[in-house]
């Protein structure tokens, strides 16, 4: 493989290359204007079906024209009537001035750095739309407080006819929580750096902990908690395990973001760095893998194979498994039951990483 330059794309060139694209072809021009602006990058683009709405709003006239944003407006409109919300309301109701709003769906864009499951580049999009949502006041309804007024609820949450489209779609950086543009193999080093330190920070405090217990007769034995739990400060967070199973897994000739997005995150809160993801699958099964009373693990075995299938990656229940929505922890504890009692086989590598994780198990 050819690896691409040293230089990584960053959020302001980014934004330059998708300030560039023209709506109307912008689905097809995304990933070669990307190409254009990052030589030796192989950029592939995926589509999640999240829809979401900015709180961004615009106030416009009935023949299109900007009136202002919403808020900023409104804290005028209600100014020019002293604050009286059912003047302000009255005067606006029969004007025609309509809200806008931009409705949105995540994109993720992938790029390879190199050969191993966490060497890649994601980039997170929004691909949004601004629509003509509804009249500025609800005309049938007087709102009782301003704050009707300033986060309006009226306007339509179903789907809006063409005639309505008023910009986009565009293409934008998603930064919820830091981490629009992720060098995935960083990101992980990152985690397991910020863990770390973490629970070095803790380490007088947990020498000192003790955990006390009563025996018969009230008797109490206090058992330092370190000698309980031995490997504390050797603990590995979730997303690496993620990462490092899919590595020793079958899964492996499959590249991670073929099959999922990450929702990274990376902030501080209340003095407390949060670094780490929420897997996101981009193939879903048809239907949910539960254990019940009357399953067999046989049968499971047949179900795994059958979702494997449906998403197309060897060992790709397992993964789903550790997202906890479309496989439950259950099934597999229940296979790896099955193992240890001989009952049923797994490639020697899927059975490791099962075993491994029903010995401590992880989910997102």
């Amino acid at each position: 493989m050819t690896l691409p330059p040293v230089r990584l794309p960053d959020s302001a060139s980014i934004q330059a290359a998708l300030a560039g694209l023209d709506p109307a072809p912008i689905d097809a021009d995304l990933v070669p204007a990307l190409a254009a602006a990052f030589p030796g990058f192989d950029f592939s683009l995926a589509r999640v079906d999240d829809d979401y709405w900015r709180d961004t709003r615009s106030v416009i006239q009935p023949d299109g024209t900007r009136v202002g944003e919403l808020g900023p407006w409104m804290t005028g409109e209600l100014a020019k009537d002293g604050g009286d919300v059912k003047a302000t309301w009255e005067r606006l109701k029969d004007t025609g001035l309509q809200i806008t709003e931009w409705r949105g769906a995540s994109a993720f864009v992938f790029a390879p750095t190199g050969p191993a499951p966490a060497d890649y580049i994601q980039i997170a999009l929004g691909r949004e739309v601004e629509w003509r949502a509804g009249p500025v006041v609800n005309p049938d309804y007087r709102p009782w407080g301003e704050q009707e007024l300033l986060d309006p609820s009226w306007p339509r949450r179903d789907p809006l006819p063409d005639t309505d489209r008023l910009a986009g779609p565009v293409y934008r950086l998603l930064d919820r929580a830091g981490n629009a543009f992720v060098h995935v193999r960083s990101f992980l080093d990152r985690c397991g750096r910020i863990e770390r330190e973490k629970r070095e920070a803790k380490r007088p405090e947990m020498e000192r902990r003790v955990v006390r217990e009563t025996g018969p007769g009230g008797a109490t034995r206090e058992t330092p908690f370190l000698n309980l739990v031995p490997d504390y400060f050797e603990f590995v967070p979730r997303e690496l395990r993620f990462f490092r199973d899919w590595e020793d897994s079958s899964a492996r000739p499959q590249r991670v973001f073929a099959h999922w997005a990450l929702d990274a995150r990376d902030y501080t809160y209340k003095g407390e760095r949060e670094v780490g993801f929420i897997p996101r699958p981009l193939k879903m099964p048809r239907e949910r893998l539960l254990l019940t009373p009357e399953t067999s693990v046989h049968q499971l075995m047949d179900r795994i194979e059958a979702v494997d299938g449906e998403v197309g990656l060897p060992f790709g229940w397992f993964f789903l498994m550790t997202h906890g929505h479309w496989v439950e922890p259950d099934v597999g504890l229940a296979i790896a039951e099955g193992l240890k009692a001989q009952r049923v086989r797994l490639p020697d590598a899927d059975a490791a990483v099962l075993l491994r994780w029903a010995e401590r198990s992880y989910g997102f």
